[in-house]
């Protein structure tokens, strides 16, 4: 059998493993996908911008369009005297802006050819633009001295056409997602959600609504796994493999493996030192390390691959197959495909007392609010009541072995 030896291996390190494992042999696969279909998802390969933005210069504000070269002086009394010339709204062609007249202009609408600065309406005399049967003949007041650029957005002051407007790895969240839709972008490429064969062995476990026979449990860690997977933004795959002989087992894993459908494999149960622990017999000729981690509950770990797939093996209670996820897998995910987010961190002052085995991680559920968080049953890797009551895992240290009533810890919220 591979394995660490007698050592127990620290957390990190088998954290770091996990993370190395799925860096190196995890497949990515991209798909492409409307703007609305991409929410949530990361970006397959940097996207450049295919024009502008904005694609022309275009007025900040309601206001005059003008050559600031007309303004440059001041007159002896009051303000410079423009004519009024053809109104400019939204989304039309502008025509060229005649020289020493201002040119009524929307905000968003493109500044004329020969205009370079806008004086806001707010500025001008009078204040309000002129009706369409008030305009012949107009004139407008308007100060001296205003400067070239004044409330115009330059073609491309958003960003330049050719330029990198979302680097390969990004999520796209809304304002991700705006940007493409204002680029003139419908669809892109997005690496497609991590496959997961989630497997269930053992003659012990059934099928929730299934009668049990005498020694029979229902299969918790199926439900368990395959929803912490799914919001972590996996795919799951589920097969149930049963199998008296490590041969068969692993002949029914490669058939499995075969269909090419998984880019990771996931089992719980079948990885301790016992006699007919099958996972492990099947695996550790195959390269494959179980080993026990300084942690509780989630000791018992498996780590390799199998065919080129990585794999993984958690402890079968439920309570030590979710802690494994949490403290390993799911860190592990968000750092190699940048799905799902890291889980929120705190501290928190503890309500009770506390003890910890020494030498060992010890990860309790607990229920957190307004800056404090109670423990909810015992460590028991079996409890899932309690695991049900909980909102945070509560992390205490491998150094130490008491935790006193008020003392602050860290918790992981699990929202």
């Amino acid at each position: 059998m591979s394995s660490t030896g007698s050592r127990a291996r620290p957390v990190e390190e088998h954290r770091e493993a996990v993370r190395a494992l799925l860096s190196d042999h995890l497949r990515r696969r991209a798909e492409t996908l409307s703007l609305a279909e991409a929410s949530g998802r990361i970006l397959a390969e940097t996207i450049r911008a295919p024009r502008s933005l904005p694609p022309f210069a275009n007025s900040q504000m309601d206001g005059y369009a003008v050559r600031s070269a007309d303004l440059a002086h001041a007159p002896a009394v009051g303000l410079v005297q423009l004519p009024v010339s053809q109104p400019i709204p939204a989304g039309v062609p502008a025509p060229e802006l005649d020289p020493g007249s201002a040119a009524p202009i929307m905000t968003g609408a493109m500044l004329p050819a020969g205009a370079d600065a806008v004086v806001p309406i707010e500025k001008a005399v009078p204040d309000a633009f002129y009706a369409p049967g008030e305009r012949a003949g107009a004139v407008v007041g308007l100060p001296s001295g205003v400067p070239a650029g004044q409330y115009v957005r330059a073609a491309g002051s958003d960003i330049p056409a050719g330029a990198a407007a979302l680097q390969e790895g990004s999520r796209l969240g809304p304002a991700q997602l705006g940007l493409l839709a204002a680029l003139g972008i419908a669809e892109v490429p997005v690496y497609a959600p991590v496959r997961v064969l989630l497997l269930s062995t053992g003659d012990e476990v059934v099928e929730p609504g299934m009668e049990l026979a005498p020694g029979q449990i229902h299969d918790a860690n199926t439900t368990l796994l395959a929803a912490s997977l799914a919001g972590a933004g996996a795919e799951v795959v589920r097969s149930r493999i049963l199998a008296d002989s490590p041969e068969d087992f692993l002949a029914a894993l490669r058939q499995e493996l075969g269909r090419g459908q998984a880019d990771l494999v996931l089992t719980s149960g079948g990885i301790s030192k016992g006699a007919y622990e099958v996972v492990r017999l099947a695996l550790a000729a195959e390269g494959v390390t179980f080993c026990s981690v300084a942690m509780q509950p989630g000791g018992p770990q498996g780590i390799g691959s199998v065919d080129g797939v990585p794999f993984l093996g958690f402890p079968g209670n439920p309570v030590s197959a979710l802690v494994s996820f949490e403290v390993f897998l799911r860190p592990a995910l968000t750092a190699v495909t940048g799905i799902p987010s890291p889980r929120r961190t705190l501290s928190a002052v503890l309500a009770g007392d506390a003890s910890s085995p020494k030498g060992k991680l010890q990860v309790r559920r607990g229920t957190y609010a307004g800056g404090r968080v109670e423990l909810v049953g015992g460590p028991g890797s079996h409890l899932v009541h309690a695991l049900a009551a909980s909102n945070a895992l509560v992390l205490i240290p491998a150094d130490t072995e008491q935790v006193k009533a008020g003392s602050e810890v860290t918790v992981w919220l699990l929202d």
